[in-house]
């Protein structure tokens, strides 16, 4: 068919590819161009009238149509394999993990003082799974979950144990999230804290590229003593501790368990790496990496510690939250009053005697003291989100990066006197949890109870990688699109072996080992003060919920039988002795 002057003759597919493609490109270019609008004839109404030539040589088409022969007609297959080959375009995956960041999240509305501006405009413009759980509230055991695909209770791999000695007989030849990407043609690179000890905690080789750890040399800092988390002698990722130790250790002394339970206003000078803090130096390693243009797509993982204990980060972000100011989590006094015997030992956490005794011990403001340092760690983090965010956004991947940041679980302040994870109430499981596809700008919500276990099917999906058939979470492709889908499955979580929660949009069920059990309304009861499990009357909850308990729990690694683990020996501590201790009573 002819087309003006130059007579360049179209195939029909070709036409409607430009027509579809092209269509809404004009007023755009015209709203962007630097010449004015007065060269262009405008209609009646005012609009401006742009001719076919004008057309396109504002759209580039001008080119395109350049190269068509006036003789031939472009074959249909050429278009044909011209779609194919954009839609086969994989995305880069930018994927931020952060250690034990519970809902704090302004967006999420946990604590209504929070500074999270970065990770809210995150969600403000992506997906925003509101109702998100860990697959367990524990740090090792959720994260080999997400980067396995697998449920702690098709593993057995409940706790923060070393789990590298099981991992051929467990995963066979299944694919860790990161050695998918690889096998299938993404540069893998990672920073920080992706598995627990590290970027791996075993099969090495799914990075392409790593930053070094984040190691302390100067020997006066190291000389304190005080500190945790050596997985090897260079591996400093959770100092620095406050420079006397901590609450914990003045008040109950140097070899106490649990001491890491304590917080620090640092001044740069206290801060390794000339006042470096590791998660600043994980962040600056990252937007070098999104600054860069990369032969092929890419993988870029970023495992940020704070706001893990001990909580502390540099003085500005405490200065955000005046003391006096800050608002306490609500609690009741008879809080623990019905909760079964299993719950109350998961809530005594890991310092002698117990984490709210030791607490209410060291000071009359020491627990407000720590729910101000979360916030400000919280704050800090963000700042390390932001600047990741604001990297990709003016570099030169901006356009073709999805973007996933998620936590490994919550954490407790004092809610059913619990100072930890570790447990499976609300605090502990629920995890802030979104996803922002390339180009996205409109936010959406998805209130549905959803599980980490779902990212590595959902990631898959999304770059269009082969689905692996050991994936035991369910793809939210179709919920990025449409979040009012329904999901029919709940999320479940696990601490320890057949202690289980499952969670849907109205109900939390907990059933124990022991066959003890929890029942709280998510409406009427957020804060899981009054438990219904023993009223008769939802029984028929009761049942509707149990179908969906693991069938199958795999023993521990390396247990032939279940002969109990830390939660029956704290038990038969409190049975030998004066029982439960008052304050879980």
């Amino acid at each position: 068919m002819g087309y003006g002057k130059a007579r360049v003759k179209i195939t029909k597919c070709l036409a409607i590819t430009i027509i579809k493609r092209y269509w809404r490109l004009p007023r755009l270019r015209l709203r962007q161009c630097k010449f004015s609008l007065h060269k262009f004839s405008k209609d009646r109404e005012g609009k401006v009238m742009v001719s076919r030539r004008q057309f396109l040589q504002l759209t580039g088409l001008s080119p395109l149509l350049a190269t068509a022969s006036c003789s031939k007609p472009v074959p249909e297959q050429t278009v044909a394999e011209a779609t194919a080959a954009r839609a086969s375009r994989k995305p880069n995956v930018l994927f931020i993990c952060i250690d034990d960041l519970n809902d704090w999240i302004g967006s999420l509305r946990g604590h209504p003082q929070a500074k999270t501006p970065n990770i809210d405009r995150l969600m403000s413009s992506g997906v925003n799974f509101t109702n998100a759980h860990c697959s367990a509230p524990i740090c090792s055991a959720s994260r080999n979950s997400l980067l396995t695909g697998l449920k702690p209770s098709t593993t057995g791999w409940y706790t923060n144990a070393k789990f590298e000695h099981s991992v051929d007989d467990i995963l066979k030849d299944i694919p860790t999230l990161p050695e998918h990407f690889k096998n299938n043609g993404y540069k893998t690179m990672a920073g920080g804290k992706i598995f627990h000890t590290g970027v791996s905690d075993y099969r090495h080789h799914q990075w392409h590229e790593t930053l070094p750890e984040y190691v302390i040399t100067n020997e006066y800092l190291l000389g304190r003593g005080y500190g945790y988390g050596r997985y090897g002698d260079k591996d400093h990722k959770y100092y620095p501790f406050p420079k006397d130790g901590g609450q914990i250790v003045q008040a109950l002394g140097p070899d106490t368990r649990g001491k890491s339970l304590c917080w620090g206003a640092l001044d740069r000078k206290d801060i390794p790496h000339n006042g470096v803090m590791p998660d600043e130096y994980i962040t600056n390693w990252a937007v070098k990496q999104l600054q860069q243009t990369h032969d092929q797509p890419f993988f870029l993982a970023a495992g940020f510690i704070r706001p893990h204990s001990p909580f502390t980060a540099p003085k500005e972000y405490f200065d955000l939250f005046p003391l006096e100011q800050v608002q306490m989590p609500e609690i009741i006094d008879d809080e623990m009053a019905d909760i079964p015997l299993y719950g109350k030992a998961m809530a005594l956490g890991i310092i002698d005697g117990g984490d709210h005794a030791a607490v209410t011990q060291v000071s009359d403001s020491f627990w407000r003291e720590l729910v101000r340092a979360n916030l400000a760690c919280i704050a800090f983090v963000d700042y390390q989100v932001g600047k990741l965010l604001d990297a990709l956004e003016a570099g030169p991947n901006s356009t073709n990066t999805l973007v996933v940041l998620w936590s490994d679980h919550g954490q407790n302040f004092g809610e059913h006197r619990n100072w930890r994870k570790m447990t499976l109430w609300q605090e502990s499981t629920h995890v802030p949890f979104v996803i922002r596809l390339p180009g996205q700008t409109q936010g959406k919500v998805c209130q549905q109870a959803v599980s980490l276990l779902d990212i590595y099917p959902t990631l898959t999906a999304l770059c269009q990688l082969p689905a692996v058939d050991a994936n035991e979470g369910l793809s939210l492709a179709d919920l990025c699109i449409n979040p009012s889908l329904e999901r029919k499955p709940p999320a479940v979580s696990t601490w320890g072996y057949k202690n289980h929660a499952v969670i849907t949009e109205t109900w939390r069920y907990i059933q124990y080992r022991d066959g003890s059990e929890e029942l709280y309304h998510n409406i009427d009861d957020p804060n899981q003060h009054y438990n219904l499990a023993k009223m008769p009357e939802y029984q028929a909850v009761k049942n509707t919920l149990q179908i969906w308990l693991p069938k199958h729990n795999q023993l521990p690694p390396g247990m032939s039988e279940f002969t109990g683990d830390f939660l029956e020996q704290r038990i038969n501590q409190w049975q030998q002795a004066n029982g439960v201790p008052d304050w879980l009573s």
